[in-house]
């Protein structure tokens, strides 16, 4: 490997690395410093070494970081997650939801992934901090999603991602050449492509998994639905040549590495190694392997595209992370959300499998809507430009760094009507807003894989919810704080 590929190893991996938060059940221990908390939680992954357990049900250990607030001793610290109150009262952290929109009344909430007392205050539409404007509305987060080259990406640690010298990845791209960019990978994510090329493997992998659990009896769904995700990703990326097994594992160490920003001397180092080693494996067990293989013979994918555009091995690694990130992660983390609605209200579950595609897509898309993945999007005003809100015309200034809240602007009700906590799909909407309203973004960044995410989805979910499952697990909710949204695991399912 040349040196340029070295020093990118750490950079490419810090643009997806995240700390993870634990909110429940987990009891922390911690480190009341007087200069913040950090507690350390050591969840209960397995590494089953079992004959009969899919390789696909072994995880790698993990550190998990909490950071809920300021102390232990009933300090209350605003927790992002819950756009509510965080008391850490005897070590414990219970959370009080706070609407988000001025006037909006205390309503019931289904939202999972915000649990805690009933809603009580509020928070503004627009508020600035420093020379961050936090954003909540809907009507002012899709003003800033779509106000084209007067912002640029802030979020998932872009702007420590463009520092390589190489040529930023898509989701870092701005202007014309992301413009450009979209539109070439566009065929790979349309209806009709992913009809065509990826909807036999979708249906072939889901009637697998759902057999194996028929057969072992019991399974946890994390694990299915990484399975599921990280194989329709390989496939549209084309990471489909690797040397050795365990592509998802190794994603999986990468997105899970501790941020490097702020620790100190050997620990920043024996993190700064461990960032290379994951990234090294990945390279060499899963990207070179696929770059030689469409050197050789040039294919429809991702990495194949990349490569006709001239794209240098260090660069489509980059591109690879990116994918696997978003392709893999946020996936994986909805089917199981999904699951769990579906799961414990019998008569959705029911008006899910009884539908048609179109019915059973608005279902998906009122969860998505509810439980968005990615619950934080971040832009940095390239150019002062005033956005309109409520009546109110709100100047933000250049330079300035932009906090778009899609757990807020998804629950707006002038975008989705009455008891926007509450899960309702055929909710009367808003003019223009779209079902899953802005869980995919919108404007020149929206998802491109929107699509194929809901596909892969529903193909899995019904055919798992046709079974005679229940849960034997209570999940428990994490964060990551890479894309600011919630992590469900322990969702334990069994057959009969």
């Amino acid at each position: 490997m040349d040196a340029q590929m070295m020093d990118v190893m750490a950079v490419s991996a810090r643009t997806v690395m995240s700390d993870r938060t634990v909110i429940a059940p987990l009891q922390p221990e911690w480190n009341d410093t007087g200069t913040g908390s950090m507690a350390r939680l050591r969840p209960r992954h397995r590494r089953s070494v079992a004959a009969d357990v899919p390789w696909y049900q072994t995880r790698p250990y993990q550190t998990v970081r909490a950071r809920p607030g300021h102390g232990p001793n009933g300090v209350v610290a605003r927790d992002p997650f819950s756009h509510g109150e965080t008391s850490t009262e005897g070590g414990a952290m219970s959370v009080t939801a706070v609407p988000s929109h001025p006037g909006a009344p205390p309503s019931a909430s289904d939202r999972k992934s915000a649990r805690g007392a009933p809603p009580s205050g509020d928070l503004p539409a627009v508020e600035r901090e420093g020379d961050t404007w936090t954003l909540r509305s809907y009507a002012a987060v899709k003003a800033v999603l779509r106000a084209g080259d007067a912002v640029t990406q802030a979020g998932f640690n872009a702007e420590l991602a463009t520092r390589t010298g190489l040529r930023p990845p898509v989701l870092f791209e701005d202007g014309a050449a992301h413009r450009e960019h979209r539109v070439a990978i566009a065929r790979f994510f349309t209806p009709s492509t992913i009809d065509a090329e990826y909807r036999v493997l979708m249906d072939t992998l889901s009637d697998a998994l759902v057999a194996d659990l028929q057969r072992r009896g019991r399974a946890d769904l994390g694990d299915l639905s990484l399975e599921l995700a990280m194989q329709v990703a390989a496939r549209v990326v084309g990471l489909t040549d690797s040397w050795r097994p365990g592509l998802a594992h190794r994603l999986e160490a990468i997105l899970a590495l501790p941020r490097l920003e702020g620790v100190p001397g050997w620990r920043r180092a024996a993190s700064l190694l461990a960032t290379n080693l994951h990234v090294l494996r990945f390279y060499l067990f899963d990207v070179r392997p696929a770059i030689r293989a469409r050197r050789k013979e040039p294919r429809s994918d991702v990495i194949g595209h990349l490569l006709e555009r001239g794209y240098k091995d260090a660069e489509v690694l980059i591109e690879c992370i990116t994918y696997g990130a978003a392709g893999m992660a946020t996936t994986r983390e909805f089917v199981v959300m999904a699951a769990w609605h579906l799961l414990e209200d019998d008569a959705l579950r029911a008006r899910y499998l009884a539908g048609d595609l179109a019915e059973r897509t608005r279902v998906l898309h009122e969860i998505l809507r509810l439980e968005p993945v990615v619950g934080h999007l971040y832009r940095r005003a390239a150019e002062a430009f005033t956005i309109e809100h409520d009546g109110t015309a709100t100047t933000i200034p250049a330079g300035a760094r932009i906090d778009l809240d899609l757990r807020a602007a998804n629950a707006d009700p002038a975008a989705v009507g009455a008891d926007p906590l509450r899960l309702r799909p055929g909710r009367s909407l808003g003019p223009r807003v779209g079902e899953a309203v802005l869980s995919f973004g919108d404007g020149a960044h929206r998802c491109p894989g929107s699509f194929l995410a809901i596909a892969e989805s529903d193909a899995f979910l019904t055919r798992l919810l046709r079974l005679p499952l229940r849960m034997v697990a209570t999940p428990r909710l994490g964060w990551n704080d890479l894309i600011e949204g919630y992590e469900v695991r322990g969702l334990e399912v069994a057959v009969g």
